[in-house]
Protein backbone atom coordinates (compact mmCIF):
# COMPACT_ATOMS: atom_id res chain seq x y z
CA UNK A 1 0.00 0.00 0.00
CA UNK A 2 1.40 3.37 -0.68
CA UNK A 3 0.29 5.73 1.63
CA UNK A 4 2.22 9.04 3.01
CA UNK A 5 2.24 11.70 6.07
CA UNK A 6 3.54 14.83 6.02
CA UNK A 7 4.44 17.49 9.01
CA UNK A 8 5.41 20.94 9.47
CA UNK A 9 4.11 24.87 9.78
CA UNK A 10 3.88 27.26 7.49
CA UNK A 11 7.15 29.22 9.23
CA UNK A 12 8.70 26.80 10.76
CA UNK A 13 11.62 25.46 9.78
CA UNK A 14 10.80 22.82 7.48
CA UNK A 15 8.55 20.70 5.79
CA UNK A 16 8.44 16.52 5.85
CA UNK A 17 7.17 14.27 3.91
CA UNK A 18 7.11 10.88 4.05
CA UNK A 19 5.70 8.21 1.20
CA UNK A 20 6.00 4.63 2.62
CA UNK A 21 5.11 1.33 0.25
CA UNK A 22 7.37 2.56 -2.58
CA UNK A 23 8.65 -0.74 -4.19
CA UNK A 24 12.46 -0.86 -4.68
CA UNK A 25 14.36 -0.47 -8.23
CA UNK A 26 12.69 3.10 -9.26
CA UNK A 27 14.59 5.49 -10.73
CA UNK A 28 14.13 8.70 -9.18
CA UNK A 29 15.15 12.10 -10.97
CA UNK A 30 15.62 14.69 -7.41
CA UNK A 31 15.63 17.57 -10.50
CA UNK A 32 12.14 16.67 -11.71
CA UNK A 33 10.35 16.64 -8.11
CA UNK A 34 12.67 20.25 -7.82
CA UNK A 35 10.92 21.26 -10.91
CA UNK A 36 7.43 20.31 -9.78
CA UNK A 37 7.93 22.51 -6.77
CA UNK A 38 9.17 25.52 -9.08
CA UNK A 39 6.55 25.46 -10.87
CA UNK A 40 4.31 25.38 -8.17
CA UNK A 41 5.78 28.69 -6.55
CA UNK A 42 5.68 30.13 -10.27
CA UNK A 43 1.74 31.92 -11.76
CA UNK A 44 0.54 35.56 -11.95
CA UNK A 45 -0.86 36.95 -8.57
CA UNK A 46 1.24 34.89 -6.26
CA UNK A 47 2.75 36.85 -3.45
CA UNK A 48 5.52 37.68 -1.62
CA UNK A 49 6.68 34.34 -0.24
CA UNK A 50 7.52 33.17 -3.70
CA UNK A 51 9.90 35.58 -4.01
CA UNK A 52 11.70 34.21 -0.47
CA UNK A 53 11.68 30.76 -0.55
CA UNK A 54 13.23 28.66 -3.06
CA UNK A 55 11.80 25.38 -2.44
CA UNK A 56 13.97 22.23 -3.42
CA UNK A 57 13.90 18.56 -1.48
CA UNK A 58 16.29 16.69 0.66
CA UNK A 59 16.06 13.19 0.91
CA UNK A 60 16.40 11.52 4.23
CA UNK A 61 15.39 8.36 3.84
CA UNK A 62 14.33 5.33 0.86
CA UNK A 63 16.51 6.44 -2.07
CA UNK A 64 20.02 5.30 -2.66
CA UNK A 65 22.36 5.73 -5.57
CA UNK A 66 19.21 7.46 -7.37
CA UNK A 67 16.94 4.55 -6.88
CA UNK A 68 14.37 3.55 -4.42
CA UNK A 69 15.24 0.78 -2.02
CA UNK A 70 12.00 -0.49 -0.77
CA UNK A 71 11.89 1.97 2.40
CA UNK A 72 10.20 4.86 3.28
CA UNK A 73 11.16 7.67 1.19
CA UNK A 74 11.51 10.89 3.21
CA UNK A 75 11.93 13.84 1.96
CA UNK A 76 12.63 17.75 4.00
CA UNK A 77 12.02 21.03 2.37
CA UNK A 78 13.50 24.23 4.14
CA UNK A 79 11.09 26.72 4.65
CA UNK A 80 13.58 30.08 4.26
CA UNK A 81 11.51 32.51 5.29
CA UNK A 82 12.01 30.50 9.12
CA UNK A 83 14.92 32.72 9.66
CA UNK A 84 12.43 35.55 10.36
CA UNK A 85 10.29 33.65 12.51
CA UNK A 86 12.49 31.61 15.04
CA UNK A 87 11.58 33.30 18.12
CA UNK A 88 7.81 33.48 17.01
CA UNK A 89 7.31 29.89 16.03
CA UNK A 90 9.92 28.49 18.85
CA UNK A 91 9.50 24.89 20.93
CA UNK A 92 11.21 26.37 23.50
CA UNK A 93 8.61 27.95 26.40
CA UNK A 94 10.97 30.83 27.45
CA UNK A 95 10.32 31.95 24.27
CA UNK A 96 6.51 32.79 24.26
CA UNK A 97 6.76 36.31 25.13
CA UNK A 98 7.90 36.99 21.53
CA UNK A 99 4.52 35.50 19.78
CA UNK A 100 2.44 38.24 18.68
CA UNK A 101 -1.30 36.51 19.49
CA UNK A 102 -4.00 36.41 16.28
CA UNK A 103 -7.21 36.59 17.96
CA UNK A 104 -9.04 37.98 14.81
CA UNK A 105 -10.29 34.68 12.75
CA UNK A 106 -10.63 35.25 8.84
CA UNK A 107 -13.99 34.18 7.37
CA UNK A 108 -13.21 31.38 5.23
CA UNK A 109 -10.05 30.01 6.86
CA UNK A 110 -9.77 27.23 9.74
CA UNK A 111 -9.06 29.96 12.42
CA UNK A 112 -12.01 29.85 14.07
CA UNK A 113 -13.11 26.16 13.74
CA UNK A 114 -9.90 25.33 14.63
CA UNK A 115 -9.08 26.98 17.92
CA UNK A 116 -12.90 26.12 19.29
CA UNK A 117 -11.71 22.54 18.54
CA UNK A 118 -8.37 22.52 20.17
CA UNK A 119 -8.93 24.68 22.49
CA UNK A 120 -6.18 27.08 21.58
CA UNK A 121 -5.87 30.63 22.16
CA UNK A 122 -3.63 31.91 19.25
CA UNK A 123 -5.24 31.17 15.97
CA UNK A 124 -1.50 31.01 14.82
CA UNK A 125 -1.33 27.58 16.40
CA UNK A 126 -3.80 26.43 13.92
CA UNK A 127 -3.05 28.85 10.47
CA UNK A 128 0.28 27.98 10.67
CA UNK A 129 -0.96 24.07 9.91
CA UNK A 130 -4.09 24.87 7.81
CA UNK A 131 -2.05 27.12 5.55
CA UNK A 132 -1.57 26.13 2.11
CA UNK A 133 2.36 26.16 2.47
CA UNK A 134 1.88 22.07 3.06
CA UNK A 135 1.09 21.95 -0.35
CA UNK A 136 4.94 21.98 -0.64
CA UNK A 137 5.15 18.37 0.54
CA UNK A 138 1.96 17.48 -1.23
CA UNK A 139 3.88 18.11 -4.55
CA UNK A 140 6.90 17.05 -3.16
CA UNK A 141 4.97 13.01 -2.93
CA UNK A 142 3.41 13.54 -6.12
CA UNK A 143 5.94 14.54 -8.15
CA UNK A 144 7.63 11.46 -6.82
CA UNK A 145 4.93 9.27 -7.54
CA UNK A 146 4.61 10.58 -10.89
CA UNK A 147 7.96 8.96 -11.21
CA UNK A 148 6.65 5.14 -10.25
CA UNK A 149 3.84 5.70 -13.08
CA UNK A 150 6.60 6.88 -15.38
CA UNK A 151 8.45 3.11 -16.55
CA UNK A 152 4.65 2.48 -17.90
CA UNK A 153 3.62 5.16 -19.85
CA UNK A 154 1.55 7.12 -17.77
CA UNK A 155 1.12 10.69 -17.89
CA UNK A 156 -0.60 13.53 -15.70
CA UNK A 157 -1.00 17.50 -16.53
CA UNK A 158 -2.55 19.94 -14.80
CA UNK A 159 -3.89 23.37 -16.37
CA UNK A 160 -6.17 25.96 -15.19
CA UNK A 161 -9.52 26.14 -16.94
CA UNK A 162 -11.00 29.46 -15.58
CA UNK A 163 -9.90 31.55 -13.07
CA UNK A 164 -13.27 34.12 -11.35
CA UNK A 165 -15.66 34.48 -14.30
CA UNK A 166 -13.06 34.18 -17.19
CA UNK A 167 -12.98 30.33 -18.38
CA UNK A 168 -10.45 29.56 -21.61
CA UNK A 169 -11.21 27.91 -24.37
CA UNK A 170 -9.07 25.06 -24.56
CA UNK A 171 -8.65 23.33 -28.32
CA UNK A 172 -10.20 19.97 -27.80
CA UNK A 173 -7.88 18.69 -30.58
CA UNK A 174 -4.74 19.62 -28.46
CA UNK A 175 -2.59 16.94 -27.68
CA UNK A 176 -1.21 16.45 -24.45
CA UNK A 177 2.10 17.55 -25.31
CA UNK A 178 1.36 21.04 -26.94
CA UNK A 179 -0.95 21.94 -23.99
CA UNK A 180 1.76 21.19 -21.60
CA UNK A 181 4.24 23.28 -23.23
CA UNK A 182 1.21 25.79 -23.67
CA UNK A 183 -0.07 25.91 -20.29
CA UNK A 184 3.59 25.78 -18.59
CA UNK A 185 4.52 29.40 -20.78
CA UNK A 186 1.40 30.81 -19.85
CA UNK A 187 1.46 33.65 -16.68
CA UNK A 188 -2.21 31.88 -15.91
CA UNK A 189 -1.55 28.04 -16.85
CA UNK A 190 -4.22 28.62 -19.45
CA UNK A 191 -4.47 27.43 -23.37
CA UNK A 192 -6.01 30.51 -24.14
CA UNK A 193 -4.19 33.76 -25.07
CA UNK A 194 -7.64 36.04 -24.91
CA UNK A 195 -8.62 34.24 -21.47
CA UNK A 196 -4.99 34.84 -20.14
CA UNK A 197 -5.11 38.87 -20.83
CA UNK A 198 -8.19 39.08 -19.52
CA UNK A 199 -7.80 37.34 -16.36
CA UNK A 200 -4.49 39.31 -15.42
CA UNK A 201 -6.29 42.26 -15.80
CA UNK A 202 -9.04 41.07 -13.33
CA UNK A 203 -6.03 39.71 -10.79
CA UNK A 204 -4.78 43.75 -11.45
CA UNK A 205 -8.09 44.73 -10.57
CA UNK A 206 -8.28 42.43 -7.44
CA UNK A 207 -4.91 43.50 -5.97
CA UNK A 208 -5.84 47.14 -6.09
CA UNK A 209 -8.89 46.52 -4.26
CA UNK A 210 -7.76 43.51 -1.45
CA UNK A 211 -9.81 40.96 -3.08
CA UNK A 212 -8.89 37.35 -4.14
CA UNK A 213 -9.75 35.06 -6.76
CA UNK A 214 -10.44 31.16 -7.33
CA UNK A 215 -10.86 28.72 -10.16
CA UNK A 216 -11.27 25.82 -12.08
CA UNK A 217 -8.43 23.59 -12.52
CA UNK A 218 -8.38 20.49 -14.69
CA UNK A 219 -6.41 17.46 -14.48
CA UNK A 220 -5.74 14.95 -17.54
CA UNK A 221 -4.45 11.51 -17.01
CA UNK A 222 -3.15 9.43 -20.24
CA UNK A 223 -1.92 5.93 -20.81
CA UNK A 224 -4.06 4.42 -17.89
CA UNK A 225 -4.61 0.63 -17.92
CA UNK A 226 -8.59 -0.39 -17.75
CA UNK A 227 -9.29 -1.92 -14.14
CA UNK A 228 -7.20 0.73 -11.66
CA UNK A 229 -9.48 1.01 -8.81
CA UNK A 230 -12.55 -1.59 -8.06
CA UNK A 231 -16.27 -1.84 -7.88
CA UNK A 232 -16.20 -4.04 -4.97
CA UNK A 233 -15.88 -1.76 -1.42
CA UNK A 234 -16.43 2.64 -1.83
CA UNK A 235 -12.82 3.27 -0.56
CA UNK A 236 -11.62 1.20 -3.59
CA UNK A 237 -13.19 3.06 -6.10
CA UNK A 238 -10.92 5.15 -8.47
CA UNK A 239 -13.23 8.08 -8.23
CA UNK A 240 -13.66 7.92 -4.69
CA UNK A 241 -10.13 8.53 -3.92
CA UNK A 242 -9.50 11.28 -6.21
CA UNK A 243 -12.73 13.41 -4.83
CA UNK A 244 -11.35 12.47 -1.54
CA UNK A 245 -7.73 13.60 -2.21
CA UNK A 246 -8.50 16.63 -4.13
CA UNK A 247 -11.49 17.51 -1.63
CA UNK A 248 -8.67 17.52 1.19
CA UNK A 249 -6.51 20.21 -0.61
CA UNK A 250 -6.79 23.73 1.30
CA UNK A 251 -9.86 26.01 -0.68
CA UNK A 252 -11.23 23.43 -2.60
CA UNK A 253 -15.27 23.05 -2.76
CA UNK A 254 -16.02 20.79 -5.43
CA UNK A 255 -14.39 17.81 -7.67
CA UNK A 256 -16.12 17.01 -10.98
CA UNK A 257 -14.93 13.56 -13.33
CA UNK A 258 -15.46 13.82 -16.60
CA UNK A 259 -18.80 16.60 -17.51
CA UNK A 260 -19.04 16.32 -14.19
CA UNK A 261 -22.65 18.09 -12.83
CA UNK A 262 -23.38 18.67 -16.65
CA UNK A 263 -24.33 14.54 -16.24
CA UNK A 264 -27.05 15.76 -14.01
CA UNK A 265 -28.97 17.70 -16.86
CA UNK A 266 -28.45 15.50 -19.65
CA UNK A 267 -30.56 12.44 -20.87
CA UNK A 268 -28.57 8.88 -20.26
CA UNK A 269 -28.60 8.71 -24.20
CA UNK A 270 -27.04 11.62 -24.19
CA UNK A 271 -24.26 11.06 -21.95
CA UNK A 272 -23.39 6.99 -21.43
CA UNK A 273 -20.04 6.46 -23.66
CA UNK A 274 -20.75 4.02 -26.50
CA UNK A 275 -18.41 1.09 -26.48
CA UNK A 276 -16.64 -0.17 -29.99
CA UNK A 277 -13.66 -2.50 -30.11
CA UNK A 278 -10.71 -2.41 -32.39
CA UNK A 279 -9.62 -5.35 -34.00
CA UNK A 280 -5.70 -3.46 -34.66
CA UNK A 281 -5.13 -2.58 -31.59
CA UNK A 282 -7.33 -5.66 -29.97
CA UNK A 283 -8.56 -3.44 -27.38
CA UNK A 284 -12.61 -2.05 -26.46
CA UNK A 285 -12.78 1.61 -27.08
CA UNK A 286 -15.35 4.94 -26.23
CA UNK A 287 -16.98 6.55 -29.11
CA UNK A 288 -16.68 9.64 -26.64
CA UNK A 289 -15.58 10.41 -23.14
CA UNK A 290 -18.19 12.12 -21.34
CA UNK A 291 -17.58 9.34 -18.13
CA UNK A 292 -13.87 11.48 -17.97
CA UNK A 293 -12.54 7.91 -18.21
CA UNK A 294 -14.04 5.84 -14.99
CA UNK A 295 -17.03 3.80 -14.60
CA UNK A 296 -18.04 1.95 -12.29
CA UNK A 297 -15.14 3.19 -9.93
CA UNK A 298 -12.68 1.88 -12.39
CA UNK A 299 -10.46 3.27 -14.99
CA UNK A 300 -12.10 2.56 -18.67
CA UNK A 301 -8.39 3.25 -20.15
CA UNK A 302 -9.30 6.19 -21.95
CA UNK A 303 -7.97 9.36 -20.59
CA UNK A 304 -8.67 10.30 -17.20
CA UNK A 305 -9.92 14.14 -16.81
CA UNK A 306 -10.84 15.41 -13.31
CA UNK A 307 -11.64 19.04 -12.80
CA UNK A 308 -11.52 21.10 -8.98
CA UNK A 309 -13.20 23.91 -8.28
CA UNK A 310 -10.85 26.39 -5.90
CA UNK A 311 -13.06 29.28 -3.72
CA UNK A 312 -10.99 32.34 -3.00
CA UNK A 313 -8.05 32.37 -0.69
CA UNK A 314 -9.25 33.66 2.84
CA UNK A 315 -7.20 36.10 2.91
CA UNK A 316 -7.92 40.00 2.16
CA UNK A 317 -6.11 42.81 2.21
CA UNK A 318 -9.64 44.72 2.69
CA UNK A 319 -10.51 42.03 5.54
CA UNK A 320 -14.06 40.86 6.08
CA UNK A 321 -16.20 41.67 9.38
CA UNK A 322 -15.04 39.08 11.94
CA UNK A 323 -15.36 39.15 16.08
CA UNK A 324 -12.18 39.05 18.33
CA UNK A 325 -11.61 35.46 19.74
CA UNK A 326 -10.65 37.26 23.51
CA UNK A 327 -12.92 40.02 24.03
CA UNK A 328 -15.86 38.81 21.75
CA UNK A 329 -16.04 42.50 19.97
CA UNK A 330 -16.80 43.37 16.69
CA UNK A 331 -13.62 43.47 14.29
CA UNK A 332 -12.43 42.40 11.12
CA UNK A 333 -10.68 39.49 10.28
CA UNK A 334 -6.47 39.49 10.44
CA UNK A 335 -4.27 39.92 7.39
CA UNK A 336 -1.81 37.35 6.73
CA UNK A 337 0.64 37.70 3.62
CA UNK A 338 -0.88 35.81 0.91
CA UNK A 339 -1.52 35.69 -2.67
CA UNK A 340 -3.86 37.87 -4.67
CA UNK A 341 -5.11 34.33 -6.98
CA UNK A 342 -2.89 30.94 -6.52
CA UNK A 343 -4.96 29.21 -9.19
CA UNK A 344 -1.99 28.17 -11.85
CA UNK A 345 -0.38 26.67 -8.57
CA UNK A 346 -3.47 25.18 -8.34
CA UNK A 347 -3.17 23.21 -10.88
CA UNK A 348 0.54 21.81 -10.43
CA UNK A 349 -0.69 20.61 -6.98
CA UNK A 350 -3.73 18.97 -8.06
CA UNK A 351 -1.65 17.30 -10.85
CA UNK A 352 0.65 15.53 -8.26
CA UNK A 353 -2.28 14.46 -5.86
CA UNK A 354 -4.07 12.68 -8.91
CA UNK A 355 -0.58 11.54 -9.41
CA UNK A 356 0.23 9.89 -6.21
CA UNK A 357 -3.52 8.49 -6.22
CA UNK A 358 -2.86 6.52 -9.47
CA UNK A 359 0.62 5.66 -8.21
CA UNK A 360 -1.09 3.76 -5.43
CA UNK A 361 -3.72 2.16 -7.41
CA UNK A 362 -1.25 0.99 -10.01
CA UNK A 363 0.63 -0.79 -7.06
CA UNK A 364 -2.49 -1.92 -5.49
CA UNK A 365 -3.28 -3.93 -9.06
CA UNK A 366 -0.10 -4.98 -10.24
CA UNK A 367 1.96 -5.17 -6.17
CA UNK A 368 5.30 -5.78 -5.93
CA UNK A 369 8.40 -5.57 -4.21
CA UNK A 370 10.41 -4.68 -7.00
CA UNK A 371 10.04 -2.62 -10.27
CA UNK A 372 10.51 -5.94 -11.91
CA UNK A 373 8.14 -7.59 -10.53
CA UNK A 374 5.62 -5.03 -11.14
CA UNK A 375 6.55 -4.76 -14.76
CA UNK A 376 6.19 -9.06 -14.85
CA UNK A 377 2.48 -8.92 -13.53
CA UNK A 378 1.90 -5.03 -15.47
CA UNK A 379 2.97 -7.28 -18.76
CA UNK A 380 1.04 -10.14 -17.69
CA UNK A 381 -2.06 -8.08 -17.20
CA UNK A 382 -1.99 -6.71 -20.76
CA UNK A 383 -1.81 -9.70 -22.34
CA UNK A 384 -4.70 -11.18 -20.51
CA UNK A 385 -6.91 -8.01 -21.83
CA UNK A 386 -5.73 -8.41 -25.20
CA UNK A 387 -6.71 -11.64 -25.17
CA UNK A 388 -10.17 -11.63 -23.72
Amino acid sequence: MLRFLTAGESHGPELVAMVEGAPAGFAIDLAGINHDLARRQKGYGRGGRMLIEKDEVRVVSGIRFGRTIGSPVTFIVENRDYKNWQKRMSADPADRGEAKVVTRPRPGHADLAGVLKYNLEDIRDVLERASARETTARVAIGSFARQLLAPFGVRVLGYVASIGAIAATTPPALGLDDLARITEDSQVRMADADAERRVIAEIDQCKQVGDTLGGVVEVIAEGLPVGLGSHVQWDRKLDGRLAHALASLQAVKGVEVGIGFEAARVRGSQLHDEIGYDRELRRFIRHSNNSGGTEGGMSTGEPLRVRVAFKPLSTLMRPLKSADIRSKDEAVGAIERSDVCAIPAAAVIAETVVAFELAALFLDKFGGDSLAEITRNYQGYLEQVRNF
